[in-house]
């Protein structure tokens, strides 16, 4: 792509680009291994952006041998958890049950209840079932989650009337391609930000040979900032996990200690450009007057995030070396996409907002709000508190940014009724674009439906491919069955897709 000018309206390619990329593919042979890279907030905007103004970075030799697709959309709600599984299974909440990180359950209790009381229990797998979150790796040895996650944190649930925990791979409803890799053989391997990724494991507890999952909201040495607190922290905590990747790409597993087939399906998700949007100013170890966010609509980033796209750039180049480096560069299909987007990349229309509201809902059990919030009611007596839940929502929409209210026979409609889904939300509330309830530390979030939130970065490479832009709307959803057939599997064989009849990614060629 380095002889394109990538002149940018609002996030999608102008007609010049999509003309110039239009040449058809090379047909590729099998591909024996698919390198899934998760950029965390990269919009579709940022990648084109990027390229623009730097036509020899790594990024750019990507989307020389790539299909690039400029109006995918991420998750609703797009936040990491429902953005990944989306990419691994194919399938939205309707079929996954995951609506969150952070959700509730109306027939699971509380941590180390004993399943007694009410049923009716927050559901949150991040840095909160971790053995100690304060330390990178999570209080345990990285590698292996039931040494860094807390079984007395986690939910509970009757089975067959035997109080158990809820494992976070206990929690998707469907499979993932990770578990059809390991059915027919073949090895995987991922790292991501929390332990509690396993959830990777998928339903049948087995789906990752090797995870190397660090702790991001650890806590820097000698400070009492999280990790997310500054550019350079957030910077050294994907690096760490790059080195772990390589190691896997060199036949070694991901510590680097031990000899191991090189996987069939592996990867890992990057967090430095995420915080590089949502962090407002320098934190410990930055530079002076680094700022985060955006300058202007057009998505120009400010100094501290430009460093964060530079450092994703560098460390993409690392990968793409050391496949090159150990020969696997023409049987590797490379995967970029994002789990979420980020809101508001204008920002002048950024609006923060206090949450605290949505407790005073009538029958209120719990909420999440970022830049949406869902609403789930005490399920005892939903019933007699709907009409002035929503009654409630309504008077606050000015208030609280509100654009839309999704009752529940909307959300019905849109995943499962919540009067017999125990996953479901009783109301999702979208927002205005660049509302975020925040107390003022961050200047964007993600969560919601708005474009911002959705509309991010994929693309497919590998070396025999020709450059293509594919202007259709595409979901992330379709990543997973494209990457079973780019590995020559049946994507049927995932639950989500045959479900939720999830197609390939258009123009994909194998």
């Amino acid at each position: 792509m380095k002889t394109l000018s990538l002149a940018l309206a609002a996030g999608t390619l102008t007609a010049a680009l999509a003309a110039a990329l239009s040449s058809s593919s090379a047909v590729a042979a099998p591909y024996k291994h698919v390198l899934l890279i998760s950029v965390d907030g990269l919009h579709a905007l940022d990648l084109a952006n990027y390229v623009a103004a730097n036509p020899k970075s790594s990024l750019s030799a990507l989307t020389e041998t790539g299909i690039f697709y400029p109006n995918a959309l991420a998750s609703a709600p797009s936040d990491s958890f429902p953005g990944l599984v989306a990419q691994v299974t194919g399938g939205t909440p309707k079929s996954t049950g995951v609506f969150y990180d952070d959700s509730y359950d109306r027939t699971y209790f509380a941590p180390a209840s004993d399943c007694k009381g009410e049923p009716g229990a927050e559901v949150a797998f991040a840095e909160n079932i971790d053995v100690d979150s304060t330390r990178l790796d999570g209080g345990g040895k990285p590698g292996d989650y039931r040494s860094q996650i807390d079984p007395a944190k986690l939910p509970m649930t009757l089975v067959n009337g035997k109080c158990s925990v809820v494992y976070p791979h206990d929690f998707v409803r469907v499979n993932n391609v990770f578990e059809i890799v390991k059915a027919h053989g073949g090895r995987t391997a991922w790292s991501d930000k929390h332990p509690a990724y396993e959830w990777l494991n998928g339903p049948s507890g087995k789906g990752i040979d090797d995870l190397y999952a660090l702790e991001q909201d650890s806590l820097i040495p000698g400070t009492k900032v999280k990790t997310t607190g500054s550019f350079k922290a957030e910077r050294d905590f994907d690096e760490a996990r790059v080195h772990a990747v390589i190691n896997e790409i060199k036949g070694l597993d991901s510590t680097g200690s031990h000899p191991a087939a090189v996987p069939t399906l592996f990867g890992m998700n990057f967090q430095a450009v995420s915080v590089g949007q949502k962090l407002p100013k320098a934190g410990p170890g930055d530079e002076a007057g680094l700022v985060g966010g955006y300058l202007d609509a057009s998505g120009t980033p400010g100094n501290g995030l430009a460093g964060q796209l530079a450092y994703v750039d560098g460390a993409v180049g690392e990968l793409m070396a050391a496949l090159k480096d150990n020969k696997l560069a023409n049987s590797t299909l490379i995967i970029l996409a994002s789990k979420h987007g980020q809101s508001p990349i204008d920002p002048a229309s950024f609006q923060p907002l206090d949450d605290d509201p949505y407790t005073k809902t009538p029958g209120y059990a719990f909420h999440i709000a970022d830049d949406a919030a869902l609403i789930w009611l005490k399920p005892q007596d939903r019933v007699k508190n709907l009409a002035a839940a929503q009654d409630y929502l309504e008077k606050s929409s000015k208030a609280e940014g509100i654009a839309q209210i999704q009752p529940p026979n909307a959300l019905a409609l849109a995943y499962q009724d919540p009067a017999t889904d125990s996953r479901t939300p009783d109301f999702i509330a979208t927002v205005n674009p660049g509302v975020v309830y925040t107390s003022g530390s961050k200047i964007a979030e993600h969560g919601g439906a708005n474009a911002n939130d959705r509309n991010v970065a994929l693309l497919i490479s590998a070396p025999s491919l020709k450059p293509r832009s594919v202007p259709a709307l595409v979901q992330t959803t379709q990543v997973a069955p494209t990457i079973l057939r780019a590995l020559g599997y049946d994507a049927n064989e995932l639950q989500a897709v045959k479900l939720e009849g999830t197609q390939e990614l258009p123009a994909a060629p194998f």
